[in-house]
């Protein structure tokens, strides 16, 4: 046994379904997805068989950022319903086995927090040093050239104290200055506030720039950030067996090794996104497009899956509220739809780690093509926009950047059904709906058998009843074609195949094997022989061939 194997806990085997509530369900009528309206659909996400909701900031907001701008931890956005429904929606989770992760956003929060109007007010204020404030640089102007995700300087001039404040992303998302054991304790307060009402754990968003060293420059893996995450996990979650996720955007394995080794007592994984930018030009951004490379795919993959061994532990995604829709972006969302849809879900969710689906990825949900940035909300895709419009870029090229990578793309209203809006609203949806909902929609996903939603169904279910896949090593086959990504999952006397063609080409796949059991396909195909065979489009495989051990 690993030690792994005996500290065990209830994620290893889950899968969890993020949820962006603005877009998932309304049930009022106003067109903004609620809390009342995912307590509806409950039962399917039951049906589904996930363990657990990663809920998108629900938190009172004024929603500059889409619910990432937060100006009351302890209360629920107004749109979204009152803190009555949410300890409803926590309770009604628990009788169908569902535990709620809550997105914790704690680099930063909105301009309109009392913690930073207080701030503002004066120099001499007791929460003045709640964030990052600095004088101007002995030439005038930002204290040094650091810039915001957002584009622009991180630096803005607050015209009422004559300084400058940190923000890393928008003007209206200050950062907090995690040196202050002031500010530590208040979030911890926070934190264990929302584990009293019972939830099932926190996603972190961008946890890694909580230890930055803005004077050096330092945002990302600053020095202190490791022993502010062990304190976070002495005072608040530590020793309550909760899902602890956080978005760290630069961390290589060695990295997610200190986050998530189990003896270090800080988080339960991390999100890496190192296979997010393979189809981004290389020390460009992520608008910078080019052609996915399988190889380099199956190469990043491989690396995660055997360097964190049982120092560490994977989270598997494919999508979240950032990121284009994966049949959109690495399949093939028009002739093959549900074919690739399929196959990315078997290949990732084969691997070793605890996967994650994000709305509307189970049925197989498409980006949604814009014309004009008028169609956009996101405040990320505009900015851009405007930036690279003053640069002298055609507005052509630019659209076809976010129509590829932006984040609206996830954001389209959940597709229930045929009727109006797709049966999210029966307003006017803050975001257009997809105009190919009459074809894509859950209520047509449940009454085909062969629908990508059971697929997922059956995935879900094979990771609660097979070892295999919970523990199992992993090793990459490396002789295959160029589009193929086949591996062996080997767990004691077992061993799987997984074969996936990651192309819309007929692909050749051999090996000097017998299949045992067929185990999961998105083919009517008999796999009991597994040499010189002719993989159809996106074809995706896996079986039990333990008798023939590599």
């Amino acid at each position: 046994m690993t030690y792994q194997e005996t500290n065990t806990h209830w994620w290893q085997e889950a899968v969890v379904y993020q949820i962006y509530p603005r877009s998932f369900q309304d049930s009022n009528g106003d067109g903004i997805g609620d809390l009342a309206g995912i307590i509806q659909r409950l039962d399917y996400l039951k049906k589904l068989g996930i363990s657990a909701i990663w809920l998108s900031p629900v938190y009172r907001s004024p929603n500059d950022d889409n619910g990432y701008d937060i100006s009351d931890y302890e209360q629920i956005m107004a749109e979204f319903g009152t803190m009555s429904d949410m300890e409803q929606l926590i309770r009604e989770a628990q009788q169908r086995e569902i535990k709620i992760i809550m997105d914790l956003v704690v680099n930063h929060t909105s301009d309109e927090h009392p913690w930073f109007i207080e701030s503002r007010s004066s120099k001499e204020n007791p929460y003045r040093d709640f964030y990052v404030w600095r004088q101007e640089s002995i030439g005038g102007g930002a204290p040094n050239d650091l810039e915001s995700t957002f584009l622009g300087s991180a630096w803005q001039l607050d015209e009422l104290s004559g300084e400058y404040y940190l923000h890393l992303f928008s003007q209206k998302q200050p950062d907090l200055n995690w040196e202050n054991q002031n500010v530590r304790t208040a979030i911890y307060n926070m934190m264990n506030f929302w584990i009293d009402k019972g939830i099932g754990g926190f996603r972190m968003d961008v946890i890694d720039l909580v230890g930055k060293i803005p004077d050096q420059k330092i945002t990302g893996n600053g020095p202190k950030l490791h022993d502010y995450l062990q304190e976070m996990n002495a005072q608040t979650f530590g020793g309550k067996d909760l899902l602890t996720v956080g978005e760290t955007w630069g961390a290589t394995p060695e990295i997610a090794k200190l986050y998530s080794n189990p003896e270090r007592n800080e988080l339960s994984m991390v999100f890496q996104f190192e296979h997010i930018g393979l189809d981004e030009e290389p020390g460009k951004s992520k608008w910078d497009l080019r052609p996915l490379q399988i190889t380099e795919l199956k190469e990043v993959f491989s690396k995660w899956q055997t360097e964190l061994g049982d120092q560490g532990w994977n989270s598997l995604f494919w999508n979240n509220h950032d990121l284009p829709r994966i049949v959109s972006r690495w399949g093939n969302d028009s002739a093959y739809r549900v074919q690739s849809a399929k196959m990315l879900a078997i290949s990732l969710h084969m691997l070793k780690g605890t996967p994650y689906i994000y709305q509307g990825e189970e049925i197989g949900m498409t980006n949604r093509v814009i014309h004009d940035i008028t169609e956009v909300e996101d405040i990320e895709s505009k900015n851009m926009y405007a930036d690279r419009i003053q640069k002298g870029y055609a507005k052509e090229d630019i659209l076809v950047s976010i129509n590829a990578k932006g984040r609206d793309n996830a954001r389209t209203p959940m597709q229930w059904d045929d009727t109006e809006n797709a049966g999210f609203t029966t307003g006017t949806p803050w975001l257009t709906v997809n105009e190919n909902y009459h074809e894509i929609n859950a209520k047509q996903a449940l009454a085909d058998t062969n629908s990508v939603f059971y697929t997922y169904q059956k995935l879900i279910k094979l990771r609660k009843n097979c070892p295999l896949i919970v523990w199992g090593s992993f090793e990459l086959i490396e002789d295959t074609a160029t589009d193929v990504f086949a591996y062996y999952r080997h767990y004691r006397e077992q061993s799987w195949l997984i074969v996936c063609n990651f192309s819309d080409q007929e692909q050749i796949f051999s090996l000097d094997k017998f299949a045992v059991e067929t185990i999961i396909t998105n083919t009517e195909k008999d796999y009991t022989e597994l040499f010189d065979r002719t993989l159809e489009p996106y074809e995706a495989f896996v079986v039990d061939v333990s008798n023939y051990p590599s």
